[in-house]
């Protein structure tokens, strides 16, 4: 099943730990900094070590993908990872009082989609504004595969301090050989015990689906991490999830064909042979 997280920060010896303070989260973080590489030869990354909470994995990236920012939209599918961030206390904690409750900013789906727009608030119709850079992305692997740009960035100086949360995974670029579709992200911050979990899977379906669109194969997922951190707080959780035995990794079927990366629903995805431990319980950094 290949190697599972987090199996690559643990093992070191606690006096080779850096601790440092964050900012939201005063607990303190264990640094240090990787590289992975996963080829999805019919896998799909999803870790077995706990279960990963595959649905909001998938909602979560069509919610991106729709280029809002609204985080009661993805709540109302049940997905209630953005609401911390969208709340009226944390909002007006960053001087946001008058922004609308879940209103996020110009936070990843907004970057995706319109790209150096100006920001109004989450009910705004940004049609026509900006760069769409996904849509770039699917047209430039169409029509000059073996380009070297073929980049997304959500990290947009201007619009940080208009956000509820500066992007994490920050930029991704995607690759064309023998008819494969491979996928590198740079991770700016990475919670390892939550968050890269998640990031690995939001990414390899992201592949999978541009590949769909631009009829390919899902290649290889590379994942730098810049300032990879486990939480205090998450280091006997952490240690629970090493001593568990790897499973296969499932595999993702896409169930009907789909010409648009816009026109993907919920119901086209279809995950078998996922098995995993039992989830294990972490709490959020806010």
């Amino acid at each position: 099943a290949g190697l599972e997280l987090p199996t690559i920060l643990l093992p070191q010896p606690p006096e080779c730990w850096d601790y440092r303070r964050a900012p939201p989260c005063p607990e303190a973080e264990v640094l240090s900094s990787h590289c992975l590489a996963n080829c999805f030869s019919d896998e799909f990354p999803l870790l077995t070590t706990k279960r990963v909470f595959w649905k909001g994995v998938l909602e979560e990236l069509l919610w991106f993908i729709k280029g809002s920012t609204n985080a009661k939209e993805l709540s109302s599918r049940g997905v209630k990872i953005w609401d911390a961030n969208g709340s009226r206390d944390f909002l007006d904690s960053l001087g946001f009082s008058s922004r609308q409750e879940g209103d996020l900013g110009p936070v990843y789906g907004f970057q995706w989609r319109h790209f150096g727009a100006d920001y109004k608030d989450m009910n705004s119709d940004y049609s026509g504004q900006g760069v769409d850079q996904l849509q770039k992305v699917i047209d430039t692997i169409k029509t000059n595969p073996d380009d070297r740009r073929i980049i997304m960035c959500a990290w947009n100086p201007k619009d940080l301090p208009l956000m509820a949360l500066p992007p994490c995974h920050a930029l991704c670029q995607f690759y064309v050989v023998n008819g494969e579709l491979s996928c590198q992200l740079y991770q700016r911050s990475a919670d390892m015990g939550l968050g890269v979990p998640f990031n690995i899977a939001s990414y390899a379906l992201l592949t999978y689906m541009i590949a769909h669109v631009t009829s390919l194969q899902p290649g290889d997922f590379v994942h730098t991490l810049g300032d990879a951190h486990v939480y205090l707080n998450h280091i006997e959780p952490l240690k629970t999830q090493l001593q568990r035995e790897p499973r296969p990794f499932p595999k993702l079927r896409i169930l009907r064909k789909v010409e648009r990366i816009d026109d993907f629903t919920a119901e086209d995805f279809q995950l078998e042979g996922y098995n995993p431990h039992p989830a294990i319980k972490m709490e959020m950094a806010v």
